[in-house]
């Protein structure tokens, strides 16, 4: 009987009631929830909830969720109710917890009384606040305002934290003291610029001048301070000259020795390019004496041109193979084909008084310079002339390499390939030592130029204002060594 008198729910029309229902804020029937597949972690997101039959019956019923704070603000307040039960009926002991990955709730870490668990606004002062997020901070430590932690069960104890606060409290008074000061200095200064610019003009320095200075300056004219300036040479101009001439100068005497050893070197430069030039001038008398040579036809004179040999070498700027007897001949050509390609040049000709045939000089009017290879080589600009059949060689024969016979050779220019140009090499070697002479003396030139400037200028006006000897030893007045005296 009191089966069949018990209230029956849900579609499955059953009177159990030890499981989750929900009911429909329409009809105001309950269902099970296992009958209509909906969980109670479902149902803690719904407003409101209509069954089938209502939604069937009325379309413009639909189920209405929470929004997503409001659900979190209700489990938030849920669990705060399960704290306060569970802090009600027992008591952890927080000294058996790990201090580090204990399982004790945050909110066993506050007692709830004291000033830093009823404060509620971050500091953004201390090193937890900085760390965090919406402060800027990188995220990595995750603590707790320092002055939020719980002075009773906070991991940090209370102490640290006072001492930390008054760390920063130091800090802050010495940074505080620090700007004070330099506003202090900043207003001393100006308060001195404003003294000195409002306590009146300022007199001329010039003197016997009466008159006030300019603006940013300590005299009323030019000619005030050139006045100063000269009375100031005046007095102090010969003393310095005084002693300039009573204690001697040891750059003085090292640069007179320096002197006269350029001029030593200039003389021998100078002897030697007379030498060059009378052995030029002898080797232009050779030249004229070997071409009066008869050529001589016998084969004696042939005897060595007249070997045949198979062998060939390579021409070292073609690279083509070639006989030996026409190797040098035909290198030299070789040569001044690929050297007239290039031009070596200078925009200025040379000057040089005495000297005879040393450079081209060849005005190029496309890049307005002048040649500057060696007249007797230049590929360039000039071209051996053609040689007669009738013209003898007349190169001066050697014995030993270095032991001049006094003959000379006969054959004819055109077959001798022994002597190919020999008039050219020994004037281009003349020529060339001669170049390297003057370019020697040029140098000496500019280094006695260098030091005669250095000789003058050390004795100038500027020099003896700006510079002074002083003598440590008064008894002494040669302060050299005893080496250099």
């Amino acid at each position: 009987m009191e089966g069949e008198k018990a209230q029956v729910y849900c579609i499955c029309r059953k009177p159990d009631i030890n499981c989750f229902m929900i009911g429909c804020d329409n009809c105001n029937e309950w269902f099970h929830g296992n009958c209509i597949n909906l969980t109670e972690k479902m149902a803690k997101a719904i407003r409101q909830w209509y069954c089938l039959r209502c939604q069937d019956d009325n379309p413009s019923l639909e189920i209405k969720y929470r929004p997503k704070k409001s659900r979190e603000k209700e489990a938030e307040s849920q669990r705060e109710s399960e704290r306060n039960f569970e802090s009600q009926n027992s008591t952890p002991d927080y000294k058996s917890e790990k201090r580090r990955g204990s399982n004790v709730k945050r909110s066993a870490r506050m007692c709830g009384e004291c000033e830093p668990c009823l404060r509620t606004e971050d500091c953004a002062t201390c090193d937890f606040c900085k760390d965090m997020k919406k402060f800027g901070g990188p995220n990595k430590i995750r603590q707790k305002c320092r002055f939020r932690q719980c002075d009773v069960r906070a991991r940090v104890s209370f102490l640290m934290m006072r001492l930390y606060d008054i760390q920063m409290t130091t800090i802050k008074e010495s940074r505080r003291h620090k700007q004070k000061q330099k506003h202090k200095d900043k207003l001393r200064h100006n308060n001195k610029g404003d003294a000195r610019d409002g306590g009146g003009q300022r007199q001329c320095l010039g003197p016997s001048c009466v008159e006030a200075a300019r603006a940013n300056s300590k005299y009323c004219s030019e000619e005030c301070g050139i006045k100063l300036a000269a009375n100031r040479i005046f007095e102090i101009l010969p003393q310095r000259i005084q002693q300039w001439q009573q204690s001697p100068c040891v750059a003085e005497e090292q640069g007179k020795k320096q002197l006269e050893r350029i001029r030593r070197d200039q003389q021998n430069a100078r002897i030697r390019l007379t030498d060059m030039e009378k052995r030029f001038h002898e080797l232009e008398g050779i030249i004229a004496k070997a071409k009066q040579q008869v050529v001589q036809q016998d084969e004696e004179a042939n005897e060595g041109d007249n070997e045949e040999t198979d062998l060939l070498i390579f021409c070292v700027s073609c690279s083509h193979p070639i006989n030996p007897k026409v190797a040098l001949r035909h290198m030299e050509r070789c040569y001044a084909k690929y050297e007239s390609q290039t031009s070596f040049g200078s925009m200025y000709p040379t000057k040089i008084e005495g000297a005879t045939r040393l450079f081209c000089d060849v005005y190029n009017p496309q890049s307005k310079t002048y040649c500057k290879r060696l007249q007797v080589l230049c590929p360039e600009h000039s071209r051996d002339p053609k040689v007669p059949g009738d013209e003898v060689c007349g190169c001066p024969l050697v014995r030993n390499v270095f032991e001049v016979t006094g003959e000379h050779c006969r054959v004819s220019k055109r077959k001798c390939n022994k002597h190919y140009n020999w008039e050219k090499l020994r004037r281009a070697e003349v020529d060339l030592e001669r170049v390297r002479v003057w370019y020697k003396l040029d140098e000496l030139f500019e280094q006695e130029r260098n030091m005669r400037t250095a000789m003058t200028n050390r004795a100038g006006l500027l020099a003896l204002m700006l510079h002074q000897t002083i003598q440590h030893d008064p008894l002494t007045t040669d302060l050299r060594c005893n080496k250099d005296r």
